[in-house]
């Protein structure tokens, strides 16, 4: 397990205060038919939480701002039956929302550790949830950051902060000050490219960056973009934040 003091936490320490009966942003779009996108949230850094509806239990994808109109949407869909994290991050207020809506959290073993408080389940390599979606464990941009595999609409990855869109909306891995470990996050792509096809790899949907697509919902022709990246190239490549 890794505690490296260093590396930041965005760990909440108000998760009981009342739930705010103001909302803090605006109301989440919907992505796809059944997939759910909130906005930016603060808390997590400007990072995007999804909601994806299904009949076997809702999926929410980080933590969104919470609040009471967050919570009756969420509720008037179906409530949350898991809570994924796709990297410490997107961690925000999870307490407050296994609270309210008794989900279960899903979390990297790596990063379990920052949520001692609250009731967690954990993987190491890969997990399958329901829906036959599956939890992908992409380390590199922190040491338990998760990708989520979701099979309809052609396959969608949500990636969280391992891919992200750059300013022509291309999914990449940026690489900045605060990356645990770059060859890793590298690797990690690899291992993408291996595990998908065009056939079974469509969309991405980022966790954050979400402005460079500019008025685009998902990424598409996902695993083509992948493929076209240059590994290398990439391992060399200097930080930029």
């Amino acid at each position: 397990m890794y505690s490296d003091s260093s590396f930041p936490t965005f760990v909440n320490t108000t998760d009981f205060d009342p739930i705010p009966v103001q909302r803090h942003s605006k109301p989440p779009q919907a992505v796809l038919d059944n997939i759910y996108a909130f906005s930016p949230n603060s808390e997590t850094l400007g990072g995007t939480a999804y909601l994806i509806v299904e009949k076997e239990g809702n999926i929410l994808l980080d933590c969104p701002a919470v609040d009471e109109p967050t919570c009756e949407f969420l509720t008037t869909h179906g409530g949350i039956k898991s809570l994924f994290i796709t990297h410490r991050g997107g961690i925000g207020k999870v307490r407050q929302l296994q609270n309210y809506f008794n989900c279960e959290v899903l979390i990297q073993e790596q990063e379990a550790y920052l949520l001692p408080k609250v009731k967690v389940t954990t993987f190491r390599q890969e997990m399958t949830l329901q829906s036959n979606s599956r939890a992908i464990w992409t380390s590199g941009h922190s040491p338990g950051s998760s990708c989520l595999y979701y099979p309809r609409y052609g396959g969608i990855l949500f990636t969280g902060r391992h891919l992200l869109p750059n300013r022509q909306g291309q999914p990449v891995p940026l690489r900045t000050a605060k990356t645990f470990q770059w060859h890793w996050q590298i690797n990690s792509l690899q291992l993408l490219r291996e595990t998908f096809t065009p056939e079974t790899l469509a969309l991405i949907c980022p966790g954050a960056n979400i402005g460079f697509l500019r008025g685009e919902k998902v990424i598409a022709n996902a695993y083509q973009q992948l493929a076209m990246l240059d590994l290398i190239a990439l391992k060399n490549s200097p930080t930029i934040l």
